[in-house]
């Protein structure tokens, strides 16, 4: 069906077809449950039962749904091909992606998708003050969101790479933490230290700690496979891509347990961990050129710089020039930054030179047969 709706039985045109066909079949139920819910009632834009709040929570769970649907679709069309999901790029087809692997991946895309559309209507709400929304556009709203949502995860879902899941961890960090912040029920918890967001008598807590949680199981999976690729030709070679790949997943662990563990409840514990990951980004970084030779230089020479900066911020912290706030939001920034960086660099290292001319049918997965046409 899909095959007949995009007029081609190349890969690329079928899953943009499912793609849009999931978007419209949202589209569908976004209108139909929406248009009840709202009828006779004027919305607001942001609020409890406002029109942002039914997208924000709906975008959601359709973006879960959307990249569930995704791999399914993807796995079933392998499976009938009988071959490798050679598509999402991953070096061994042997260790694939796990279910707690795709649950962390699912539920970044939820979080984008909730706080991306909390945020638009945030911005709408500054722009339209006190301006109401009617049933009818309101529940036309609300199927084109999901529409889109669904789309753009469904999409993300069959093409996944090391690449594009570093994309992902960004944009999740980034929203999870200006989402902490503006839920933080203390105004002046900057004037403690950035783990004040995940206290318990916070009530950013929740969307801190999670952030944390889910950011961890996603570089410790990032990590395993974006090193996998990476070229080695010696034995020596071979090890240091070990320690590398152990020590990014040993950061992933660290940043997780920093969200398991709130610093008001098992302080000791909280500052080990966090202690630990930037010690452990300190030895692979410094490493980096012993562990892995094929590395670009360029590259080695910015974690050092990464490196000096963290250990510079330290000495301001000890002297008094700095909050431990601000130490700990330039070195969580910095760590990050180098964490996506890295998994971006070992992506392209690993990546095999194709002629862009002409289209690799090994990387793509085989089309579907052609019904046989009649004379």
């Amino acid at each position: 069906m899909v095959q007949r709706i995009a007029g081609t039985d190349t890969a690329e045109a079928m899953y943009e077809a499912a793609a849009l066909l999931v978007g419209a079949v949202c589209f569908l139920v976004g209108f139909v449950v929406s248009l009840p819910v709202f009828w006779g009632r004027e919305l607001a834009i942001t609020g409890s039962a406002s029109l942002g709040a039914f997208v924000a929570i709906g975008g959601a769970a359709v973006a879960a749904l959307a990249f569930v649907v995704g791999r399914f679709a993807m796995r079933s069309h392998y499976e009938a091909a009988d071959a490798t999901p050679r598509r999402d790029r991953f070096a061994d087809t042997d260790d694939r992606l796990r279910w707690y692997d795709l649950a962390a991946i699912a539920f970044a895309h939820a979080a984008v998708a909730y706080l991306g559309w909390l945020g638009i209507a945030q911005l709408l709400e500054q722009s339209f003050t006190d301006a109401p929304v009617f049933a009818l556009p309101g529940a036309i709203l609300v199927a084109v969101s999901f529409a889109l949502t669904a789309y753009v995860c469904f999409l993300s879902a069959v093409a996944l790479t090391p690449m594009s899941l570093s994309l992902v961890l960004a944009i999740f960090l980034v929203v999870g933490a200006f989402a902490s912040m503006l839920a933080a029920s203390d105004p002046h918890w900057w004037q403690d230290n950035l783990s004040a967001l995940g206290m318990s008598t916070n009530v950013s807590a929740v969307a801190f700690n999670g952030t944390l949680v889910i950011a961890g199981i996603m570089v410790t999976t990032i990590s395993r496979y974006a090193t996998a690729g990476l070229p080695v030709d010696t034995r020596e070679q071979r090890r240091g891509r070990r320690i590398v790949r152990g020590g990014l997943i040993l950061m992933g662990v660290f940043l997780a347990c920093v969200g398991i563990f709130p610093v008001d409840e098992f302080f000791a514990l909280h500052n080990t961990v966090a202690t630990g990951m930037a010690v452990v980004f300190a030895v692979v970084v410094v490493g980096l050129p012993w562990f892995l030779p094929t590395i670009a230089r360029v590259f080695v020479a910015l974690g050092w710089i990464y490196v000096l900066v963290i250990v510079m911020l330290g000495v301001f912290f000890a002297v008094g020039y700095y909050n431990l706030t601000a130490v700990e939001l330039i070195a969580a920034v910095l760590i990050f930054s180098w964490i996506i960086v890295f998994l971006r660099t070992a992506g392209a290292v690993g990546a095999p030179l194709t002629d862009p001319t002409r289209q690799d049918a090994a990387s793509d997965p085989p089309a579907l047969p052609t019904p046989p046409r009649g004379r």
